[in-house]
């Protein structure tokens, strides 16, 4: 029987081939579409499940009352983990200290390249369960030893074994080569971490950190863990809440320090913090593509519900003389269900096509190494059970609708849909563009709030602003490379600086001031520079002046931006003192703000003081007459001879500043993806339903030409039914997008209006396209040769 069933829809298929096209294509497209968000999906919910411990593991952070309101953060002191490890140890498998994942220059030979890694101990190896190629886990042990990725080890080896190799880190210490791990995967926090170092060679190389007058004083490492398996990490955090507290000095105390667990699974996902409570993160991106994911296919549903249920009066006699001959309602409900299951399994591997087309770009738009998982029997049990599902949503309303016809009527041919019947078909239509328009007012707020941030006021130039890492050599012969290269036309000015003008590496507390209430903690991003950073960066000064050689005094002077003069409460801030662990500083000059870290939030009250000691970038500013290629030339040439034991890497501060965006144009471009296809599949849907009402149509187009109707008369009466369904879609998409997008930008403190011409261009849009849809339909039925229309039987 239900062979018979699928010859039957085979038939149909090939009889009806523009109807087939456009069913089977819309499926498609919807099911490629969301099958890419699906996996997208699953990437997402899968980061950091490559890891065996993964539900054990947490990293140790901290709230801190900072400048009056609560702020979160992952940074430690360096004696964290050796406190709980004392204090808890019992209910912790691990308690690792680790640096930030930094660029270090590692060399081999004449092998010298830039890399990233971190200081770990020991156990890291353990804890994120390393996949070992070459040695063991235990590799971390000895004092001058790493660990290699498998990518690196490639890059400085080849083929040839790396253990007991020896290579040297910044130029400063050799270690040895002890293990090889896997390269971690994409979709995991660590898979940046290129190689790992001891823990105990940090502590050897920085021995300010052992020499502190106050350890506890300072946030500048990580802290991670592993939970003991009869421990609960929620009874675990609340238990270590007050392990900082408990050792720092009165003063700091006024930070009102919590420690607590952040458990692995919450830190890609659920990263952002407000109030010191969990605010989400990209979790809302999940539900948003997915939500999205869904609606397309629903898209792509409807397109097969309305064609089939429009062409019910063609199938009218097929199920009368079905009926006649004694197939029961169940049968036909089933001969249809084969139908919409035939053409969503043809969909299925159309879509796997489509997919395998579209993966490369996607994955290049939203940052991911996602492949289909051929290998994986899960993802064909899905594949074939989401194109039965997908068949029996597109086949339920046909099936049940067509099998209620009466058999009589059917073959008397009295049997008419109706007026009524063309009803649901309305409110599909108007449910189909409502979903698009939606989403297109979506995508336009996206770019219209990365437009308005990229556009709002940073406060210095950054085109031809670059940043190279300092080098001890470089920092030693300053002034002549900055003379020479001025010299030579390659610069018109070069300084210093503790952090590039696009991040803050560097906050201080210890900051005191006439009026200030004694209980206030106050962290500010304080940024020590050289001579001349003002005239490189090109700063506006607000007032005062800038740091000048001409003063001496300008040793103990801060410059400060707007918002610490109005977070102090300056009045008159030229020459005010502004006390630092005691010290007296003058405040010579306030700068206009600078937008150094998210230009989405408010700009931190920051201040600027002379360095009497190396920094960590150097910035310069490329003289605008020369080429930009032979500047960089020239730069290079003289950093190599200068400093020929470390790579030259040069960083643009406008790209940047621009990977900044990199989150928002990621949603937006995938926005577009996705809102372009919906539109696309909605469009095909009414290409068939246009094509549709013109066959069925035709006696009475021939007749009115007859009469005397025009060609443009034609088009609009068969267009503004059309029109008229999107415009109601319009209206009701419009409050559905306000609500989605005003809470979308909530998350924004600088954001953008949801402004009325987005509505207004979107529903434009809806109607231009629409009639582009059906115009080729409409204008081709008008033109037909009345005589040919009027013998059409």
């Amino acid at each position: 029987m239900y062979k018979s069933y699928l010859k039957i829809a085979w038939r149909n298929l090939l009889k009806n081939k523009v109807y087939s096209f456009i069913n089977v294509g819309g499926l498609a497209v919807g099911m490629a579409v969301t099958t890419l968000i699906a996996l997208w999906v699953y990437d997402e919910l899968a980061y950091d499940q490559y890891h065996q411990n993964y539900s054990r593991i947490a990293q140790v952070m901290q709230h801190q009352t900072i400048n009056g309101e609560i702020g979160t953060q992952e940074a430690n002191p360096a004696q964290m983990a050796e406190e709980i490890r004392s204090l808890y140890g019992n209910d912790f498998t691990y308690v690792l200290q680790a640096s930030w994942n930094y660029n270090h220059t590692l060399t081999y030979g004449n092998a010298m390249f830039l890399k990233p890694g971190s200081y770990f101990e020991p156990e890291v190896t353990e804890m994120l369960t390393l996949k070992m190629i070459h040695g063991t886990r235990g590799g971390l042990k000895d004092m001058n030893s790493i660990l290699l990725s498998e990518s690196v080890a490639a890059t400085y080896f080849g083929t040839d074994d790396p253990i007991g190799k020896m290579m040297r880190i910044d130029n400063e210490v050799d270690v040895k080569v002890t293990g090889v791990y896997e390269d971690l995967p994409h979709n995991t926090t660590f898979s940046e971490m290129k190689f790992i170092l001891p823990w105990s060679l940090y502590l050897n190389q920085n021995k300010w950190v052992r020499e502190m007058s106050d350890p506890w004083g300072s946030n500048y490492t990580r802290t991670f863990a592993q939970i003991a398996e009869h421990a609960d990490i929620e009874q675990l955090s609340a238990k270590i809440r007050d392990v900082k507290i408990n050792k720092v000095s009165e003063a700091e105390k006024r930070y009102k320090a919590v420690v607590f667990l952040h458990p692995m699974r919450k830190w890609h996902l659920y990263s952002d913090f407000k109030d010191g409570v969990n605010a989400g993160g990209r979790i809302d991106n999940v539900w948003l593509f997915g939500t999205i994911g869904c609606f397309v296919l629903i898209l792509a549903c409807i397109n097969f519900m309305n064609l089939s249920t429009a062409r019910s009066e063609k199938r009218a006699k097929e199920v009368g003389i079905r009926k006649t001959i004694g197939s029961i309602r169940r049968q036909l409900i089933a001969q249809f269900f084969s139908e919409s299951v035939l053409i969503a399994a043809l969909a299925f591997l159309l879509s796997v096509g489509l997919v395998l087309l579209i993966i490369p770009y996607f994955n290049s738009v939203a940052d991911k190494e996602i492949t289909l998982p051929w290998n994986d029997l899960r993802f064909w049990l899905t594949g074939i059970g989401f194109s039965l599902v997908t068949g029996m949503i597109a086949g339920c309303y046909p099936a049940l609708f067509l099998s209620s016809f009466q058999p009589v009527k059917a073959l008397k041919g009295t049997f008419h849909v109706g007026a009524h019947a063309s009803l649901p078909r309305k409110v599909l239509v108007v449910l189909q563009f409502t979903i698009s328009t939606t989403l297109i007012i979506g995508t336009i707020v996206v770019y219209k709030q990365i437009h308005h941030a990229q556009n709002r006021p940073i406060g210095y130039s950054k085109d031809g602003l670059i940043s190279i890492g300092v080098s001890d050599e470089v920092h030693r012969h300053f002034e002549a490379v900055r003379s020479e290269l001025i010299n030579a036309g390659a610069i018109v000015e070069m300084a210093e600086a503790g952090s590039p003008t696009t991040d803050v590496w560097n906050t201080n507390g210890g900051f005191d001031w006439e009026g200030k209430d004694p209980g206030l903690g106050v962290d500010f991003p304080n940024n020590a520079v050289s001579y001349d950073y003002g005239k490189t960066i090109g700063w506006q000064l607000a007032e005062g002046r800038d740091f000048s050689r001409d003063h001496a005094s300008d040793s103990s002077a801060f410059i400060l931006n707007e918002s610490a003069v109005k977070f102090i409460g300056l009045k008159d801030p030229i020459g005010k003192i502004i006390r630092w662990e005691g010290q007296p500083y003058t405040v010579i000059g306030v700068v206009k703000d600078l937008l150094v870290q998210s230009p989405y939030a408010p700009v931190m009250p920051s201040l600027w003081h002379l360095s009497p000691r190396q920094e960590n970038v150097f910035l310069l500013r490329i003289n605008p007459t020369a080429n930009v290629h032979d500047a960089l030339t020239t730069i290079e040439q003289l950093f190599r001879k200068t400093n020929p034991a470390s790579p030259f890497e040069a960083t643009f501060i406008d790209a940047e500043y621009a990977r900044k965006f990199g989150n928002e144009k990621r949603i937006g471009e995938l926005s577009t993806f996705f809102a372009t296809l919906a539109v696309f599949i909605s469009c095909l849907g009414l290409f068939g339903l246009a094509s549709f009402v013109a066959e069925q149509r035709t006696k009475e187009i021939g007749i009115r030409k007859v009469l005397g109707a025009s060609v443009a008369n034609l088009w609009r009466m068969l267009s503004q039914d059309f029109v008229v369904l999107v415009m109601i879609s319009s209206v009701m998409a419009i409050p559905i997008a306000y609500y989605l997008v005003d809470r979308w930008l909530q998350q924004y403190e600088y954001r953008t209006e949801p402004s009325w011409w987005v509505f207004m261009l979107s529903v434009l849009g809806a109607v231009v396209i629409t009639l582009l849809t059906v115009s080729y339909q409409a204008i081709r039925a008008s033109l037909m040769n009345p005589v040919k229309s009027l013998r059409t039987e």
